[in-house]
Formats: structure tokens, sequence, C-alpha cells
């Protein structure tokens, strides 16, 4: 679902797509210590926020994986995903955009919610795949990819989070393509959980 802000967002998305997704405006955090927080998002044209349904059952998925964890938010947009993490007991999270109106607001927000967490927002503003080229000190343990459709991103990424070990044994990994689309992954990445909503396909993968 596109999140991110990459040039082909302001492109038609399917309708499915679309209706995954809510207006643009405000997201709702809908569980743990911020639950029920609204946070504004950045006017961005084709960035909006992954659906309070989606997120539910993603983070159902995720319930015993989050406390004291490191999550890794690529094309964050409007910050869903990692807020979400943050406010269910999340140590850490990293939030990648590449828009700079997209990223100012989510530095924002990361500051307040930071303050009324115990758990630590950081915003990188920059190109997802460059910021995976590097290696990270400590991999992550939960990373969600949800990039833009029609661009194989997904693919590219997954590659890069496995050859650069950005994650390791008991790492999570979501991932969220088009429906007929089946993300390549290695051989060690387990699938754990698929959901389908219209034309958009969810998964969870556990990496041994």
């Amino acid at each position: 679902m596109p999140r991110s802000s990459y040039k082909q967002k302001s492109t038609p998305r399917p309708d499915a797509k679309q209706r995954s997704h809510q207006g643009a405006g405000e997201l709702r955090i809908i569980g743990g210590l911020l639950r029920g927080r609204k946070l504004a998002i950045a006017d961005v044209p084709g960035l909006r926020p992954t659906t309070d349904r989606v997120r539910e059952t993603l983070f159902n998925w995720l319930q015993f994986e989050l406390t004291d964890s490191r999550c890794l938010d690529l094309f964050a947009g409007s910050g869903a995903l990692a807020f979400e993490a943050l406010s269910r007991g999340a140590m850490q999270v990293t939030l990648v955009e590449k828009d700079a109106q997209a990223a100012n607001l989510l530095a924002q927000h990361a500051a307040k919610l930071s303050e009324a967490v115990n758990g630590q927002a950081l915003v990188q503003r920059g190109d997802a795949l460059q910021f995976l080229q590097q290696q990270p000190d400590v991999s992550f343990n939960v990373i969600f990819v949800d990039p833009p459709f029609g661009m194989g991103l997904a693919d590219d990424c997954l590659t890069l989070i496995a050859q650069n070990n950005w994650v390791s044994s008991g790492s999570w990994v979501y991932v969220e393509t088009e429906k007929a689309i089946q993300p390549r992954v290695p051989a060690t990445w387990l699938l754990h959980r698929e959901k389908f909503a219209g034309q958009v396909a969810f998964r969870l993968y556990h990496v041994n």
C-alpha cells in the first residue's frame, strides 16, 4: 500500500488498493499505550495510512513480538505501522521516508510520541533502497516492507535486507504487495501468516 512518496505515487492506483487505505487527513493509533491518539498525515499525493482493520490483523500476529523490540518501517509515509509498534511496546522504531514534507511531519510525531512512551522513534529521510545498502550495527526484530506498487521495490528490498544482515534468526518481516505477486524471499524465511484484502496481499515471514 503506497505510504511512501516515490514519484510514481502520483499515478493512479487500482481501486482495490485505494480501498485498503483510509483517506488522507489523520490516522488513529488503535492499540497500546497511545491508543486513540490521532496524528496528522502529510498532504502528499497517494500517501495514505494502513487501515485500522489491516493494522489490527498485523499486530495481532505480532502481539508477543513487540515488547522491547527494534523495528524498521521502510517507505514509512504516514508512520502508521511504526507508531503502532511504538505504542505496543517497541523499544525503538526507525522510519525511512523519502518525501521531505512527510519526513518532517513524521519527525514531529516521533518527538512527541517518544516522550509519551518508554521507546524511541527515529526518522531517516531518504530512499529506502539506498538506506538498505549499508549494514546496520545490529539487526532488527521486525521490519515493515510496504512500498508503492508496480515498481518491483518489494523484491529489491527483501534482497538487500537479507544480503546486508538487517535481520537475524528470530526476526519478523512484514511484506505488502499486489495480490498477484509472490515475494521472493530467502529459503530461511518461513511464511507465518498470509491474508488478502481485495487485490492486496499482506504476509508475515519468520526468519530462521
